[in-house]
Order: structure tokens, then C-alpha cells, then sequence
């Protein structure tokens, strides 16, 4: 049976991206069939072709077509007989659910419809924790320029609460989109594994500890070191 595990965090610069590359390489050493789905590839990848073209026509996507897109995309899964997916902040969808101003009993609800979609490929949230003030300084630092500026203009122009205008304003919408998130998953049948000051660890620790949380999901498949 394929299994899904999907990484989210408490801020960008937590380190998603490398936790993904790592648990990738790791389990793909390991002889397993391993489907790196990096962030960005949600407007790329053909299963959701409509969630991209309603996002670029009009900046927000129908419930119904994440949920159809998502369908399509366990159904891919099944059929290509990959073990393990390794998505980089793909589903459950919260922080983009939030910014096109759903509330938190909305996004109960289609997580009950995700969650039965999700069923055949096992969900397992692992969740990178965190300070989110420190995170967003390390992501400005790597990504350079203009980059918080721009990231913290993008959180002010969505519908999201509390409001952002500033970085202190963000790292306080970041807690609540980490508060929802953890919430919203934690109600229903996923497995879910948080990584606690996972800012301040280096990511081969980052790692270590993934791997070993990982256990119970992936016993049958892999023995994880």
C-alpha cells in the first residue's frame, strides 16, 4: 500500500524543502518507489491542471475542483505503483484554504471529504515546528533581495485573520495558520508527526528524527534508521 507524507511547517525557512529532499533520498536508497512532489509542481503536475488555471484566472480555486484534483492525484499514485509520496506542502490545503477567507468550520468540512479521498494512500502529516519570526529571517537570508518584503505584501493582499501588514503581523497570522492546520488534521484519521524546535536542530537532526517517527507507518515497508 502507497503511502503519503506530506511536510508542512510553522513558517517558510523552517526546512521543508530539505526534509523532503532527505527523506526522498533516504527511502528511495532504501529500494523503494518514491514520488518527490516539490511545492511548486501543483501548477505543473497534469492531475491538477484545473486547480492551476482557476488559481491563474482568478486567484482562488472552488473546493470541489481541490477536492476532484486531489482524486485524480491518488488515483495517479495507485496506478503507478509507487510506495512512498514525499509532497512538499500539499495537502491538506490550510494555508491556501485561509487565504481565499474560508473559516474553520468550512475547512472541517472538506477535510472530511480530503480525509475519505486520502483514505488509499494513508496520509501522514509531518509537521515541522517552530519560531516563526526565527524561520522567516532565515528564509529572507537565503532567498536574499526583497524576498519578506514581497512575502509579507502577498499574506496582506489575501483575506486572511488576523490581517497582515508588517512582519510582526505575519509571524501572528503564521501562528494561527499553524494552530488551524494542526488542528484540522489532528481531528481526523491522518497520522501526524511534529517535529518540535525544528528551527533550531540542524537538518541531518531534522532528519534523524523524521525517520524514526516515521516507524509506524512505514514498519511494513522499510525499517526506518
Amino acid at each position: 500500500m502507497a503511502v503519503l507524507i506530506t511536510v508542512w511547517g510553522a513558517s517558510p525557512g523552517v526546512g521543508k524543502s530539505t526534509l523532503c529532499a532527505g527523506l526522498s533520498q533516504w527511502l528511495a536508497d532504501a529500494g523503494l518507489r518514491v514520488d518527490h512532489f516539490r511545492e511548486e509542481e501543483i501548477l505543473t503536475r497534469p492531475q491538477f491542471a484545473a486547480v492551476a488555471e482557476d488559481f491563474k484566472a482568478a486567484g482562488t480555486v472552488e473546493l470541489g475542483t481541490l477536492i476532484s484534483a486531489t482524486a485524480q492525484f491518488v488515483d495517479s499514485v495507485l496506478a503507478s505503483g509507487d510506495d512512498v509520496v514525499i509532497a512538499d506542502a500539499l495537502v491538506p490545503f490550510v494555508p491556501s484554504l485561509l487565504a481565499m477567507g474560508h473559516g474553520e468550520d468550512t475547512i472541517d468540512a472538506f477535510m472530511t471529504d480530503l480525509t475519505e479521498v486520502l483514505a488509499p494512500v494513508c496520509p501522514v502529516m509531518v509537521f515541522l515546528d517552530g519560531n516563526a519570526e526565527t524561520a522567516l529571517s532565515r528564509a529572507a537570508r537565503r532567498e536574499g533581495g526583497r524576498w519578506l518584503d514581497w512575502y509579507v505584501g502577498k499574506l496582506a493582499a489575501y483575506e486572511v485573520s488576523p490581517p497582515v501588514a508588517d512582519v510582526a503581523s505575519a509571524v501572528k497570522y503564521l501562528l494561527r495558520e499553524r494552530a488551524v492546520t494542526l488542528g484540522a488534521v489532528g481531528r481526523k484519521d491522518w497520522g501526524l508527526v511534529v517535529i518540535e524546535r525544528a528551527d533550531e536542530l540542524p537538518p541531518d537532526e531534522v532528519l534523524r528524527v523524521a525517520r524514526r517517527s516515521l516507524r509506524p507507518w512505514l514498519g511494513r515497508t522499510i525499517t526506518p534508521g
